[in-house]
């Protein structure tokens, strides 16, 4: 199995173009039409324990996280329809886009080799990859937890002391 290839700080991060229950996201776009940049997160499967927490963080967040400036988007392999049922579900006030093949996962050094339970698996890896309007990395984070998750990331980001 090949070492997944993260991305770091300073690097350029890959465009995308996947879709959501409401058409399709590019990550260009988005960058244009954000004030300091993107949150992509990356999750295993919508409507679990951990992905819900981290979800409704995310949620909970998102009018603070835009009035810092950024948009977020939520990418897992789970189906359109399935993001459908968890958006509503969960009343997620934000774009999540279905990357089935794992291609953008791939491309982010959010999909590969990681611990569960002790054992080496491959898998999603919970991880968060925050894009500066220049299309640069300006935050990278691999196998993050789920819970406590966006209250690290905000105060990285600056946005809470």
């Amino acid at each position: 199995m090949e070492k997944t290839e993260r991305l770091e700080v300073g690097q350029s991060a890959p465009d995308f173009t996947l879709d959501t229950p409401g058409g399709s996201v590019r990550l260009a776009e988005e960058l244009d039409g954000a004030e300091q940049g993107v949150i992509v997160y990356f999750y295993p499967k919508a409507m679990t324990p951990g992905c819900t927490t981290e979800a409704c963080d995310f949620r909970d967040s998102e009018n603070s996280l835009k009035a810092a400036g950024y948009t977020v988007i939520g990418i897992s392999p789970d189906s359109v329809e399935s993001l459908e049922k968890f958006g509503e579900k969960e009343s997620l006030n934000y774009v999540l886009a279905s990357d089935p093949d794992k291609k953008v996962m791939k491309e982010y050094g959010a999909f590969g080799m990681k611990k569960n339970y002790g054992r080496e698996v491959e898998g999603v890896i919970r991880s968060t990859v925050v894009v500066g309007k220049d299309g640069n990395v300006i935050h990278a984070a691999y196998n993050v937890k789920a819970t406590g998750h966006v209250a690290r990331l905000r105060k990285s980001l600056g946005i809470d002391e």
